[in-house]
């Protein structure tokens, strides 16, 4: 071998001893990172946030259970957690063993956690210029913030439906701050000119090889046209941890760019991402407003219609014969009417009050499955309203039938995550082996409903996977 060959022979094997050398070295790195825990994030001297531990337990002593299903509350029980699940469950005194933290209940109701099915964690309290354009890293900080508001609110699981909450997602998990348990989608995805597609007019058109917009590249939305391109994009959001996958199927309010009629995405479209979700183990749910869209959407396989005020009687049936669920908001026009300044998205949101009464009816008489959400956008005011926006739901519904749709019901609808469930276990309901997310309310929310929209003062305990986040009962 000639000399110059031989040199050149040499550099390649250096290039790759140091290329494995430096993966080797990343591959430490990542579990070093991953093995570490709340203790060397935490601030010197700084005390960690409650974090559930296995051998913990507690006891909720003679309180009445109202248990995510049944309209009327037990009579007085007892309620054993152990870690973090309901062990036991008694109208007899349950032992205090050592190490047990009691909870006198006095006769106060003790109920599930509450569960929203339509939450974005980061842009819920945010204005939408200031999401636009702020520090993803200021974002993910007010974010944090809100995630605490909403545990204190008493919702002990979101599901998010659009925005970046993986981190947030992880460092609720691994206690580095408080919030609820979170079902993230990641970006949502939408075509161009649907109703995720927020970019600026410089942003467009996108040429060959151009980086992503804004928007794009924080993770709030995926731009996609054809079957494969919305395949791609629902399989990145798979991989960086979502639960399940959500499309902008339809026109919607905030946006810009579509009217609130328009059907988005073709059926061959929608089910590439149905495919790339089924193959997971989930499923996708779909933004959507009119029966054009709903339709094209169960069509392709769909298993959730987040919205749908414009929904028509044939539209309801079908989604009644096809076990669809429909994640239904009180979008009204009220004091809990969202801020828009834009006359266009102003117009399209009376369309959508003037449905609602409609859409619930239609549930109502279908038997359609239907879960319960808020869908809060870019106001921190409205956040603050999270529960009194549930308690408007006996509009059309008993308060036990309200309670429930937010309990156990979306806690079914969390459930269709399947192998990739990020918390397997039973959600949303009081009984023996759940996951021990659990409210002590001072009264009994069947009987006056407006209890829950006032969780500062009537969520005595908060729980959350077998951890008490709030405790302001007599010590």
């Amino acid at each position: 071998m000639a000399a110059k060959e031989q040199n050149t022979h040499s550099k390649s094997i250096w290039a790759k001893t140091e290329l494995a050398s430096a993966v080797l070295f990343l591959a430490c790195l990542c579990q070093m990172a991953f093995a570490q825990g709340d203790a060397d994030l935490a601030a010197p001297g700084e005390a960690p946030a409650p974090t559930a531990s296995v051998g913990t337990s507690t006891l909720f002593q003679n309180v009445r259970i109202f248990d995510g299903r049944n309209a009327a509350v037990s009579p007085l029980s007892n309620v054993l957690v152990k870690g973090n699940i309901i062990e036991r469950i008694s109208s007899e005194p349950i032992p205090v063993g050592p190490g047990v933290t009691v909870i006198a209940g006095n006769g106060r109701t003790l109920m599930p956690g509450l569960i929203d099915a339509h939450w974005h964690a980061v842009m819920a309290s945010v204005p939408q210029p200031v999401l636009m354009t702020a520090d993803p890293n200021y974002l993910q900080f007010l974010a944090a913030r809100q995630a605490t508001a909403t545990l204190m609110r008493g919702f002990t699981t979101v599901r998010d439906l659009g925005g970046p909450v993986f981190g947030l997602k992880r460092a609720i998990d691994e206690g580095v701050i408080v919030g609820p348990r979170i079902y993230p989608s990641g970006a949502f995805i939408s075509q161009t000119s649907g109703h995720g597609d927020f970019r600026f007019s410089f942003e467009v058109p996108r040429l060959p090889g151009k980086s992503l917009s804004y928007t794009e590249a924080v993770g709030i939305a995926a731009i996609a046209d054809s079957p494969d391109e919305v395949r791609l994009r629902a399989r990145e959001q798979l991989r960086a941890g979502a639960s399940q996958i959500k499309v902008m199927a339809g026109g919607g309010v905030a946006s810009p760019y579509n009217p609130i009629e328009s059907t988005q995405y073709t059926e061959p479209e929608i089910r590439a991402a149905v495919e790339a979700a089924e193959n997971w183990g989930t499923y996708v749910t779909v933004h959507a407003y009119t029966p054009r869209a709903i339709q094209q959407a169960i069509a392709a396989g769909v298993k959730c219609i987040d919205h749908g005020q414009l929904i028509d009687e044939p539209t309801a049936r079908l989604m009644a014969e096809k076990g669809i669920w429909w994640s239904l908001q009180p979008f009204l026009d009220d004091e809990d009417a969202p801020p828009l300044a834009n006359p266009v998205s102003q117009k399209k949101a009376l369309e959508v009050f003037a449905g609602t009464e409609n859409a619930y009816k239609l549930a109502k008489k279908y038997r359609i499955k239907t879960a319960f959400g808020t869908d809060i956008l870019f106001d921190a005011r409205l956040t603050t309203r999270q529960g009194a926006i549930l308690a408007k739901l006996v509009r059309w519904y008993s308060p036990a039938e309200v309670l429930k749709m937010a309990t156990a019901d979306d806690g079914e609808l969390m459930a269709l995550t399947g192998f990739i469930n990020p918390y397997p276990g039973k959600l949303g309901v009081v009984e023996q082996g759940a996951l021990a997310d659990l409210l002590l309310v001072d009264g009994n929310p069947i009987e006056n409903i407006k209890l829950i929209a006032d969780p500062d003062k009537n969520f005595l305990v908060i729980m959350k996977d077998g951890t008490i986040y709030k405790n302001t009962l007599p010590r």
